[in-house]
């Protein structure tokens, strides 16, 4: 009898494989439900045995103690963070050093992707303390929300005065600067004033693959820990399943590439700069990527100790140890 697993993801295109029903497992019965945001506590939420979760949260719980979540590492989004940082086409701004005493706008402190691009930032020798940050919604059609938390420091890192959609105040002058992994609409318009900062991002981000060996990581999968612990296989043959059809759809793309022009190429310069297993999920392909995250987290004061791949992951961990 199969096991159905119920999980909560973002509809990213390499699922369509998994969901087509053109990846399966024969021991699990899989329903995923597309959602547009993350799941807010997986453990109390009846709905869903795993969920795609936000990697710097799950961390953040980890080093509190709490455990009713077993993480997988399954990164099921990845991205490069210099391309995320966006400013006006006015702006005489090119470089990340530019940022330093700068007003910089984030649409959520702890989230995982601005956690990478305040590191990248330092890596240029802009710190935490050398700019003044402001949290707030990317644009009216984002819902009002505490995007700061336990985070807030007034006259350091407060939230947006009145609720301004930071692309309003960024077009204002009220920000300098902000970080965003989703370009909003009308972004990409010739008439748009609106820019990413570092202008040639692909030959920054080669760059940072060079020094690094990791494209970061902002979610993974998530089980209830009580699934996991009752169905110890499950985990491994989610990973299994994420990485299969990952795969399938990398050369889906190369086939249907004329569902959007130029692709080709942009496939080439991946395949070019980056190693052929640089998505694969698992502790040991991920550990430097891991270990660096921590040691960031702790640096940008999200957690308050250090963590061991085993405490974060511990039934991968075993694993590899076994």
């Amino acid at each position: 009898m199969k096991l159905t697993v119920r999980l909560a993801l973002r509809d990213w295109d390499y699922l369509t494989p998994l969901l087509l029903g053109d990846i399966v497992d024969p021991r699990i019965d899989l329903r995923i439900e597309r959602v547009g945001t993350l799941v807010d506590d997986l453990a109390s939420d009846p709905a869903y045995d795993g969920a795609e979760l936000s990697f710097s949260r799950y961390l953040q719980a980890r080093s509190a103690g709490d455990g009713q979540v077993l993480g997988v590492p399954c990164f099921l989004m990845r991205g490069f963070r210099h391309r995320c940082i966006l400013t006006l086409k006015s702006s005489p701004m090119t470089r990340l050093e530019d940022l330093a005493g700068c007003r910089i706008g984030v649409t959520g402190w702890q989230d995982s992707g601005n956690t990478w691009t305040r590191a990248a930032l330092a890596d240029a020798g802009v710190g935490v303390e050398d700019a003044r940050w402001y949290a707030g919604r990317l644009t009216a059609a984002h819902p009002i929300t505490d995007r700061l938390g336990r985070f807030a420091r007034p006259g350091q890192i407060e939230a947006l005065a009145g609720e301004q959609p930071m692309m309003e105040a960024l077009m204002d002058g009220g920000l300098d600067a902000l970080f965003t992994p989703f370009m909003p609409v009308g972004f990409f318009a010739p008439d748009s004033p609106f820019r990413q900062l570092v202008t040639d991002f692909r030959s920054a981000e080669i760059g940072y693959y060079s020094r690094v060996g990791y494209v970061p990581g902002m979610h993974i999968l998530g089980l209830k820990a009580e699934v996991a612990a009752a169905h110890p296989w499950l985990a491994a043959a989610l990973s299994d399943l994420y990485d299969r059809s990952f795969a399938m759809w990398q050369e889906k793309r190369r086939k249907y590439a004329e569902t959007t022009p130029w692709i080709l190429q942009d496939i080439a310069c991946a395949e070019a700069h980056l190693r052929p297993d640089w998505a694969a999920s698992g502790l040991a392909a991920n550990a430097k990527m891991i270990a660096d995250f921590t040691a960031e987290a702790l640096g940008q004061g999200l957690i308050a100790r250090h963590l061991t791949a085993g405490e974060i992951f511990p039934a991968d961990a075993a694993a590899l140890a076994a």
